[in-house]
């Protein structure tokens, strides 16, 4: 069978692993309530209202596997899209591995997606779907960047002054959201090729970057902010408001 003539199907990555810091002592970040729905659940939604996604592996703690599960079976997701939870590792980077590991065989796209980014629009999901199936093999949702950007010397102690050392041109910047897109194979030699240094890679198209295959970038939305401090709670409830006001979401 040729390429044009292979069905293409579109599967989700989303690591959900991490415990968030940020927002404070508890459950893991992904599990906290958002309008009393976990936001992982959101996240998930988000990524299952694109009819084009069939498949969303969601990355849990390794202690947390049987906890996201039973959470995914109590909520409604759409019929055509199957989910499978998997154990993720001590990074972010491993942790997209071993979401990849899980994916059958026919999978041709690939999505990864931060589960703290639970409102993503769907129109922004199928934007990075499409791009991918017109040929890019790795493509990117970002916002223009509003404020100047400097970039500075980091100071030895937290507090004490930075030395500017550059302002770059805020015209060329972009701040890079999910979900982000990949034709599976590319991805899948990314993380067999990146060498886990650290606390690994917090960016999928980074990585790709690092091979020397281009990477392009779709128009992102403000609704697709990431959830990391207890300020992005608030924020979130309100945007959910805004849709049950406007439209019944």
């Amino acid at each position: 069978m040729s390429d044009e003539a292979r069905p293409r199907r579109t599967a989700v990555v989303i690591p959900a692993a991490g415990r968030g810091v940020r927002l404070g002592p508890g459950a893991p970040k992904a599990l906290r309530a958002l309008n009393g729905t976990p936001m992982l659940i959101h996240a998930v939604r988000a990524m299952a209202a694109s009819r084009a996604v069939s498949l969303v592996v969601v990355v849990a703690p390794s202690d947390g596997v049987a906890e996201v599960k039973h959470l995914l079976d109590d909520h409604a997701l759409p019929e055509r899209t199957d989910y499978l939870v998997v154990a993720g590792g001590d990074t972010r980077q491993e942790s997209v591995h071993l979401g990849l590991k899980a994916l059958p065989e026919g999978v041709t796209t690939v999505l990864v997606h931060d589960a703290a980014r639970p409102l993503v629009p769907v129109d922004t999901v199928d934007a990075v779907i499409e791009a991918v199936r017109d040929g890019a093999v790795a493509v990117v949702p970002a916002l223009p960047v509003a404020d100047t950007v400097k970039e500075v010397e980091p100071a030895g102690k937290p507090g004490d002054p930075e030395q500017v050392v550059a302002t770059p041109v805020r015209a060329r910047l972009r701040a890079v959201q999910t979900p982000q897109g990949f034709d599976h194979d590319t991805l899948v030699n990314a993380h067999a090729t990146i060498a886990l240094a650290g606390e690994g890679a917090t960016d999928d198209a980074g990585m790709v970057e690092r091979l020397g295959a281009p990477v392009v970038v779709v128009p992102g939305h403000e609704e697709a902010f990431k959830v990391t401090r207890p300020l992005d709670l608030v924020l979130a409830e309100a945007v959910l408001a805004r849709r049950r006001a406007n439209d019944g979401f």
